[in-house]
């Protein structure tokens, strides 16, 4: 069995994730790690687990998902992993940085480009992947359909949805990839987003305001 185990890290309270299973096999998803400290953190949680990081994934490249995509690499000698369309979005974290007024490591590029339809691999697990744009060109998900999970990033939120006014971002895009992709699994798929609390597919189907008002019309 696959186990999820979160961080939130940065002033942007970003979600991190680092999913193990009993191989001991693990893969870090959106490394947020800002300070220092958070990168202690992250490196404490996979010694004291006797984790082996066998890759970094991004399910897309906006800064606060980003921070510590150097630090990963660095540390257990990976190569980034994510979405072609991501690209330009990581190359423009110089100006991602002036905007928000933080600083920021400079990302290493993808050496895997992974699209729909692809399956990541590690130990016993398989995450599929879901192109899942709108909040960003070219977000990804991640799928792990044994285990009734997906990692999700910024797409779909607990009682909400992913911003789309940043560059790239696209509202009608965003509500199908989420109507026509996440709203497609199971009621009982845990969805582990890139800020705020989990919530299932399920609960947002029966409850998300957002995504309500735009099936019944509503634009903003």
């Amino acid at each position: 069995m696959t186990q999820v185990e979160s961080f939130v890290f940065s002033p942007f309270a970003e979600n991190t994730y680092v999913l193990h299973d009993e191989t001991k096999e693990c893969v870090v998803i959106d490394p947020g790690c800002y300070a220092p400290e958070e990168e202690k953190e992250l490196v404490k949680l996979i010694e004291a687990l006797n984790l082996k990081p066998v890759k970094l994934l991004n399910t897309h490249c906006h800064i606060d998902h980003v921070f510590g995509n150097k630090f990963v690499a660095e540390k257990y000698d990976l190569t980034l992993e994510t979405h072609k369309g991501e690209i330009p979005v990581l190359e423009a974290l110089p100006q991602y940085s002036q905007l928000f007024g933080v600083e920021s490591a400079p990302s290493p590029s993808p050496g895997v480009l992974l699209d729909e339809g692809d399956v990541v691999r590690f130990g016993n697990t398989e995450l599929e992947v879901l192109f899942t744009p709108g909040h960003s060109p070219a977000s990804i998900s991640f799928y792990n359909r044994r285990d009734g999970f997906i990692i999700a990033g910024d797409v779909l939120f607990k009682g909400s949805i992913g911003r789309t006014d940043l560059p790239g971002g696209d509202l009608n895009v965003l509500m199908a990839s989420i109507t026509e992709k996440l709203y497609t699994l199971d009621d009982k798929v845990i969805v582990y987003n890139g800020h705020g609390p989990e919530t299932t597919i399920g609960e947002e189907k029966a409850t998300n305001p957002f995504v309500r008002a735009y099936i019944e019309g509503q634009r903003w």
